[in-house]
């Protein structure tokens, strides 16, 4: 049984970093597009970033872009979120996904249970 679990999230003030990693267990997910989505409190679910199968190609929401960065290890089976200069409106929990489709809306397969992002101002 496929199992994705974040961790790394946590309280950090506005300005700061956070690196939010993403551990797939269960089998391999090396040919499947693997993405971070967002949910705070009150509002959708919503998309922050997708990589490719290989990493190759990476896309981000307009609201993250230059500030967040995505990347892959398929040898150790890890997806990571480098998310810098955070500010109080990237509060939500963060949840890892894979999907055999690359995109902003895929259909997806797998869900992480979620970690928990806070941005103090």
């Amino acid at each position: 049984q496929v199992q994705l679990v974040e961790s790394g999230g946590g309280l950090v003030q506005a300005g700061g970093s956070l690196r939010l990693s993403c551990a797939i267990s269960g089998r391999t997910l090396s040919s499947y597009a693997m993405a971070w989505f967002r949910q705070a409190p009150g509002k959708e679910r919503e998309f922050v970033a997708t990589t490719t199968w290989n990493g190759g190609g990476t896309y981000y929401a307009d609201f993250v872009k230059g500030r967040f960065t995505i990347s892959r290890d398929n040898a150790k089976n890890t997806v990571d979120l480098q998310m810098n200069s955070l500010k109080p409106e990237d509060t939500a929990v963060y949840y890892c996904a894979a999907s055999r489709v690359v995109g902003i809306h895929p259909p997806v397969d797998y869900w992480g249970q979620g970690t928990q992002v806070t941005v103090s101002s």
